[in-house]
């Protein structure tokens, strides 16, 4: 079953809290990074993507970079920018949306119950990515960034839950981006236990979004651990910290590919390669929005289609291959367009589904990218189904909104908790 425990959070003052809560690290690059830490000096990106301080042809993986994370973390604490809760908290961070409200507790989650697969993943990591992360948390002290777990959702769990924000929130702000983000601190020593016995009934919890954080808490766990000759199995490095989400609560956005050649094939001989797995038609509207499971839109020379995949052509008792991603995946990127590993094919780049079918169009039309597919989104279902069936996701087959935002809640692993 799931534990999951109160920590001493370390959070933004108050009056702050909108100028430091940040996008994750992961959703965006250097360039933007710095960006935004020149319009403001106050973001966390000073920390999870502390490059922004340094000359602009420094090795975002270098030492220098992690040293200058946790020097920016210790001067953010310093000047009284982030301060430590006095004894162990759960938060509950309610983000909106436009009209799609999500709800989570803030919590921390064991290591040991990731490695014996209690907490569930589907995705495969980089090692790279890991180790970038290793290197954060271990200069830092600090996991910064929340990893996105989920749940199956109950009644039981919504209650209480609910019970959690009868208090006045500590933060209520809206971002750049439109969203609304609230926080309740739960430091009611009944409320506390009432949550950790609710989630003791939890049989499993499912990693939705931040694989490559676990992963990395998981090797700086092992890292710890066999440096203390005292461990008990308590330390705070033995947990870490997640925005814990019910299943009907996640919005999972459509993952739309675009592709920058045709794999040497013409208009016309690409366009009869697909109708051998695909029925395929103009798309009257003006943009062609996958409506349904197994409909794909593709812009193609200024001209959208709707592409059906066929009965047949996918297995669909097989909770992989099923997904729309496999389906294109395997009946046209690959056997067509030649694109094999999607990792590391660089023919190929992935477009989150909050930038629009319009930003589709436009990579298209600038030349950069021939052609492009719009997908239905993956639901969250398919993904706790996956994993309770220990397979693996394709790459990029999920793009979850809103994000959550770095710094509501920071883990330090090198206290009591």
């Amino acid at each position: 079953m799931a534990s999951v425990k109160p920590f001493r959070g370390l959070r933004p003052a108050p009056e702050l809290a909108d100028k430091v809560v940040s996008l994750p690290y992961d959703v965006m690059d250097s360039a933007e990074a710095r960006a935004i830490t020149s319009k403001n000096e106050l973001s966390f990106l000073r920390v999870t993507k502390s490059e922004v301080d340094l000359a602009l042809d420094v090795n975002p993986y270098s030492e220098e970079v992690y040293q200058k994370a946790n020097e920016n973390l210790q001067d953010f604490i310093n000047k009284g920018i982030l301060i430590q809760d006095e004894k162990p908290c759960f938060y509950i961070y309610k983000q909106q949306m436009g009209s799609h409200t999500q709800v989570g507790l803030v919590a921390t989650v064991s290591v040991v119950e990731y490695n014996n697969n209690i907490i569930k993943k589907h995705e495969l990591t980089r090692p790279d990515k890991e180790q970038d992360r290793v290197n954060n948390i271990t200069a830092t002290g600090a996991q910064t960034g929340a990893v996105f777990i989920t749940y199956k959702a109950n009644d039981h769990m919504n209650a209480v839950i609910a019970q959690g924000m009868t208090k006045q929130p500590v933060y209520d702000f809206v971002t750049e981006d439109g969203n609304r983000h609230t926080l309740y601190v739960v430091d009611d020593a009944v409320k506390i236990k009432a949550i950790e016995q609710a989630f003791a009934r939890i049989e499993s919890l499912y990693i939705a979004d931040g694989h490559h954080r676990s992963a990395a808490a998981a090797r700086v766990y092992e890292t710890y651990k066999a440096n203390n000759p005292e461990h008990t199995g308590e330390e705070a490095y033995t947990r870490f910290l997640a925005v814990i989400i019910p299943h009907t609560m996640t919005k999972i956005m459509d993952y739309n590919r675009v592709v920058k050649d045709l794999n040497g094939l013409t208009e016309e001989a690409f366009l009869k390669k697909i109708q051998e797995k695909f029925s395929i038609e103009p798309c009257t509207r003006i943009s062609c929005k996958a409506e349904y499971p197994h409909y794909f839109g593709m812009y193609l020379n200024k001209a959208w289609y709707k592409l059906v995949a066929k009965p047949g052509s996918y297995e669909e008792t097989d909770p992989v291959g099923k997904l729309d991603v496999s389906i294109l995946q395997s009946n046209l990127l690959e056997p067509i367009l030649g694109i094999g590993n999607l990792r590391t094919d660089k023919r190929i780049d992935f477009v989150g589904g909050i930038r629009g079918m319009g930003e589709l169009e436009r990579l298209v039309d600038s030349g950069e990218y021939v052609v492009a597919f719009s997908m239905f989104p993956t639901s969250t279902k398919d993904l706790m189904a996956i994993a309770d069936a220990d397979q693996i996701m394709p790459p990029k087959s999920t793009w979850f909104e809103p994000k959550l935002r770095d710094a509501i809640a920071v883990h330090l692993i090198n206290g009591g908790n």
